[in-house]
């Protein structure tokens, strides 16, 4: 590679390809990976879980890939048929292409994973950037959806700007263009809720490493999502400069009626990292989710 939308150097790229090697030997259970096509371009996805058990894609946030979100599901990838994309345009593992925010490209390419793993519908979990795509899913393909969980998503709502600034952006380009351990420190206290030895060090790499998508996503309106009527779990954190916990799940009640908004005290954007959390959030979604039949497959032996 001599050029790339995504990441700044071919040497960047190998950087974060290690990173995900790194994170992928963390996932508790067997996962497998799989590349599948769509009219965007190839996608890689992780699957774990019992083979049987109904059916759960999800979507991690930026800067990240399916090897970071996976250790953090806890007891989900052993109750459910775990499917976890590599966004398009947000990963290491996908296709080089970044996708338009506006109008239904992500959903299209959400949609085209879905057919490309036989899955006629599944429950669909989003965290942050993997939040709007999913709300994009609800808007343009909600019959595709069995049950919506959002964890600190995009779309919904925005924060404030001068705490974004002082607390996110600033720190961001400091430490970018001129990196030390303190100026680390100092961006990963606006964004992270506990310190970690493994995600300290991988979002300082991923800050230098990735040409940053600044780009904010659109919010989504009542109307774009009055065709989605099945339930959600929304969840927004007290301390999240991005999102802010209390004003996204007020926002989450308008546009998402049967939505269930449940606050993470505590926690700035990115929630925390350790064992308790994980099984924590992992067993109130699976209480959500419920002991559903599994959904319907388009292929019987696909995934």
């Amino acid at each position: 590679m001599t050029s790339s939308i995504i990441f700044r150097s071919p040497e960047a790229r190998a950087r974060i390809a290690a990173w995900f090697e790194r994170f992928r030997e963390k996932v508790p259970v067997p996962a497998r990976a799989r590349e599948v096509s769509t009219r965007f371009g190839a996608t890689h996805v992780l699957v774990a879980g019992p083979e049987h058990a109904p059916p759960l894609v999800c979507l991690h946030g930026a800067l990240a890939s399916s090897a970071h979100l996976l250790p953090e599901l806890g007891p989900l990838l052993t109750r459910y048929r775990v499917y976890a994309p590599d966004v398009i345009g947000q990963s290491v593992k996908s296709a080089d292409v970044r996708l338009p925010l506006d109008g239904p490209a992500y959903a299209e390419w959400l949609t085209d994973v879905l057919d490309a793993l036989g899955l006629a519908r599944a429950h669909l979990l989003g965290v942050s950037w993997g939040g709007f795509v999913a709300l994009r899913m609800a808007q343009i393909a909600p019959t595709r959806i069995d049950r919506l969980v959002l964890i600190v998503p995009g779309g919904l709502v925005s924060g404030p700007v001068w705490q974004g600034l002082t607390r996110v952006a600033i720190p961001m380009a400091l430490y970018r263009a001129f990196p030390s351990e303190e100026r680390l420190a100092r961006l990963l206290s606006g964004l992270f809720s506990t310190h970690d030895d493994l995600w300290g060090p991988y979002f300082g790499d991923a800050v230098r490493s990735y040409r940053l998508d600044m780009r904010v996503p659109p919010l989504a309106t009542p109307e774009a999502l009055a065709g989605f009527a099945r339930p959600a779990l929304v969840f927004g954190a007290d301390d999240d400069v991005s999102f802010p916990g209390a004003k996204l799940l007020a926002r989450a009640k308008v546009l998402l009626p049967r939505a269930e908004a449940e606050l993470l005290e505590g926690c700035r954007h990115s929630p925390p990292t350790d064992d308790a959390f994980r099984a924590r959030l992992g067993e109130r979604i699976a209480r959500f989710l419920g002991p559903d039949a599994a959904s319907p497959r388009l292929a019987p032996q696909a995934g």
